[in-house]
Order: C-alpha cells, then sequence, then structure tokens
C-alpha cells in the first residue's frame, strides 16, 4: 500500500505535490490549488517516508514541502531531493517565520519559503515564481529577513529552559512535569530545538548547543 495519494490531469498545468503531515491540512492546499487557472496538486504525501515514494513514480514542477514532518524535517531533506531530482522546484511550507531557519532552508536549496497563513494569492505566486526559475520568498518571511540583518540565532524563554532540562538527563515524562507542560508539547518544543541547532539527536543538540555558547 503506497504511502501517498496520485491525481492525474492531462491539460499542461503547473504540477505541484504537497508533503505535509496534516491530512486536513494537505486536503485544504490542495483545493486552494487546484481552484486557480494553471496549477495542480497531481500528488500528496504526509512523511518524508512517502516523498520518497511518490517522487519515484511522479516528479512535479514544484514541491510544497513542510518543515515539520513525524519521521525528519524537510529542510534536511531539501538538499536529497535537490540532489536525485534537481529540476524539481522546491517551497518550504511551514509555520516557522524564524530567520535562522528561513536561511538555513534557503542555504540548504530550497526555492522558495511560504508561511502556512500567507494569503491564498501569495501561495500561488510563490508557485508560479519557483516554477519560472525564480526564488519566491513570502511578504513576513522578506519582512523576517529585513529585520534582522544580523543573523542571530534566537531561542523562546521556554526553548532555553528545555535545552538546559536536556542537559540535565531528564526523561520526557521529567521534563514535562518539570515544566509543567504535556509530553507532546514537550516533543513539539524538541522538534523546534532540533531544527534551530541543525541536530539530529540529543548528543547532536547538546554538542551544538555548547558550540553556540547556549550551555
Amino acid at each position: 500500500m503506497p504511502n501517498f495519494e496520485l491525481t492525474t490531469f492531462h491539460q499542461p498545468f503547473i504540477r505541484v505535490a504537497i508533503v505535509e503531515d496534516h491530512k486536513v491540512v494537505a486536503d485544504g492546499f490542495e483545493r486552494l490549488i487546484n481552484d486557480s487557472e494553471n496549477i495542480r496538486v497531481i500528488g500528496k504525501a504526509f512523511s518524508i517516508s512517502g516523498c520518497m515514494e511518490l517522487l519515484e513514480v511522479v516528479q512535479p514542477d514544484v514541491l510544497l514541502l513542510d518543515v515539520g514532518l513525524p519521521d525528519g524535517n524537510g529542510i534536511q531533506l531539501c538538499p536529497k531531493i535537490k540532489e536525485k531530482y534537481p529540476h524539481v522546484r522546491i517551497i518550504m511550507l511551514t509555520s516557522y517565520n524564524e530567520l535562522y531557519t528561513i536561511n538555513r532552508a534557503m542555504d540548504v536549496g530550497a526555492d522558495g519559503y511560504v508561511l502556512k497563513n500567507c494569503m491564498s494569492e501569495e501561495l500561488l505566486e510563490g508557485i508560479r515564481t519557483v516554477a519560472s526559475g525564480k526564488r519566491f520568498l513570502c511578504a513576513e518571511a522578506n519582512v523576517t529577513l529585513a529585520d534582522n540583518e544580523n543573523n542571530s540565532l534566537e531561542l523562546t524563554r521556554r526553548e532555553i529552559e528545555l535545552l538546559q532540562l536536556i542537559a540535565e538527563g531528564l526523561t520526557l515524562k521529567e521534563l514535562a512535569d518539570k515544566m509543567c507542560l504535556g509530553t507532546e508539547t514537550i516533543r513539539s518544543y524538541r522538534k523546534n530545538l532540533n531544527l534551530k541547532l541543525n541536530a539530529h539527536n540529543t548528543a547532536e543538540l547538546l554538542l551544538n548547543a555548547k558550540a553556540m555558547n547556549l550551555l
């Protein structure tokens, strides 16, 4: 059973694939895109593994790639896709409007960066822009870049607190109890920390944090 969905169109549309772990969100973007004049969604996947399976079957003109996925993150996946399918243009479609994340995405080869809360017209403009071979950043991401020319890494108060507790060797349950948060919230914060510090595991997280003088 394939871990993705395909749709076939026979007219000369800009062909888009969506990689988003929340199916309701992916379906919403699909409807929005398919209502446009010259863009159609040809496939959806809900994980990194599903994305790679999908790309083995069909390559879109533009891939909308979520940053946070259940089996990894899209920024680390981006260069792997570019190496194997260099003609596929990639837009990071994400909720992260942070300088470090934007810069990392563009540095590893993303062609565009669009926030999930952007206007529908802006998303469609982004798809058309990168399909034409140009780079695109949504308005909010552009403002973030303009307001943070020093390119500093910013952690929230909660992320700093969590990082310090992780360094103490606390378990997931202990972290949740200590911070008075649910375990799923801790997992979400931890995913953000891994993304910001370019870490795949606890050892890398702490090593990179020390190198950045965060611990």
